[in-house]
């Protein structure tokens, strides 16, 4: 039987309720769709003659570009049908809009770790590292080509990695920030056709779930602070703690990297470590006292404050990522000790000093000021992170319903 191409409009609304323009091509009554990339409201589509009314503001262009496309899509099909070439629907899909260069998904793959350990990124790649290994599993091959990555593939990815992989719903989205990374690489490098590409409307959506994000109150740090049946090494990793909560939550990787020389005129100078930004924070009082406890471990203005990072090859990004994980591991495991001895029954980890001093903070500081503290680039990042712990207009709006 002889295939066939169309014009339709599909069915499924997106989320603003209008409707996807698409090829269908047919085989055997089997059909598959290539969407166009535009949407129209369904008023506009004349379903008689395939086309959209006049009553749409781009009637004419977008008739113009539909013509175009499938202009294309049957001198695809004459071309096989001319080769001898017999295929299915999707088939004849995946050979229309195949890639203009001969580079897989995983000759990228392997481009982009690459790049990240010249780049000395040891983090980045070993988290990307291991999403791959994820989608080398689910495809049990390594000749993966982009026009393969369709919604249909990311669906059923999605369902491996929550599934049978165990991956939370966070984890499996990063997996596919990473797929759409090599595909917005390969589009503009012109390796394939961005036709091809399976994200946004009505297409693959890549959303974050909502987290919990619980920090100290004021009355558990008042708990920390006057502890006193601590061991050494709890009493220094409840320092380390302390130490980056009074400095805004400053990261765990910064906090260890101190150095004396940064400590001058009474405050501190650093660059942080995730985005190189310099900031200079005055030293507080209580960051002083935890200051004179390893002053005396001091033997030179170049020396680090705290011990974790003493011994790490400075030259080696592979023996400083491992340095770091380590140190994070057995501060976060005598965090949990520390945390039974003063009674808080709440998990905490070095990454909680941040969001313990977002809690405390509230809505009491203006967000350009915790902006710079937080040291985020977008003051919607800061103010879409604060969010989490700004509960007062909710809950006295509650109270207002409920007062009586």
């Amino acid at each position: 039987m002889s295939s066939s191409a169309k014009i339709v409009l599909r069915k499924k609304p997106n989320v603003i309720g209008l409707y996807p323009l698409a090829i269908r091509i047919t085989k055997n009554r089997r059909s598959t769709f290539k969407n166009i990339g535009h949407y129209i409201d369904i008023e506009d589509w004349d379903g008689k003659n395939l086309e959209v009314k006049r009553s749409h503001s781009n009637a004419e262009g977008l008739n113009n570009l539909l013509s175009s496309k499938l202009s294309e899509v049957r001198k695809g099909l004459i071309k096989l049908q001319t080769e001898g070439k017999d295929a299915s629907a999707r088939q004849i899909k995946a050979e229309i809009y195949k890639p203009t260069s001969s580079l897989t998904f995983f000759d990228y793959a392997d481009e982009h770790l690459q790049a990240l350990e010249a780049e000395e990124k040891i983090n980045r790649h070993s988290a990307d590292s291991a999403w791959i290994g994820f989608i080398v599993k689910y495809c049990k091959t390594r000749q993966l080509t982009f026009q393969e990555i369709d919604d249909r593939f990311l669906r059923k990815f999605k369902t491996f990695l929550k599934g049978p992989s165990e991956l939370s719903e966070t984890s499996a989205m990063n997996v596919m920030i990473l797929i759409r990374l090599l595909f917005n690489r390969a589009i503009k490098d012109k390796a394939i056709n961005k036709e091809l590409y399976p994200f946004g409307i009505g297409k693959f959506k890549i959303k974050f779930p909502e987290t919990e994000k619980i920090g100290l109150n004021q009355q558990e740090i008042k708990k920390l602070q006057k502890i006193d049946n601590l061991s050494d090494i709890e009493k220094h990793s409840l320092n380390v703690w302390l130490y980056s909560f009074y400095f805004a939550g400053m990261r765990v990787s910064d906090v260890l990297f101190t150095r004396w020389s940064q400590i001058y005129d009474g405050r501190m100078h650093y660059r942080m470590g995730k985005n190189s930004k310099l900031l200079s924070l005055k030293i507080p009082d209580k960051v002083a006292e935890i200051l004179a406890e390893y002053v005396f471990e001091k033997s030179s203005d170049d020396d680090f404050i705290f011990p974790e990072m003493r011994k790490a090859d400075l030259n080696n990004a592979k023996d400083i990522y491992n340095k770091i994980k380590t140190a994070t591991k057995k501060l976060n495991d005598n965090l949990k000790s520390i945390m039974k001895k003063a009674g808080i029954n709440k998990k905490v980890t070095m990454h909680i000093a941040r969001h313990t001093f977002g809690n405390i903070a509230g809505d009491s500081i203006h967000p350009l000021m915790l902006q710079k503290l937080y040291r985020h680039s977008n003051l919607k990042t800061t103010i879409n992170y604060q969010g989490n712990f700004i509960h007062k207009e909710a809950d006295d709006a509650l109270n207002r319903v409920l007062n009586f």
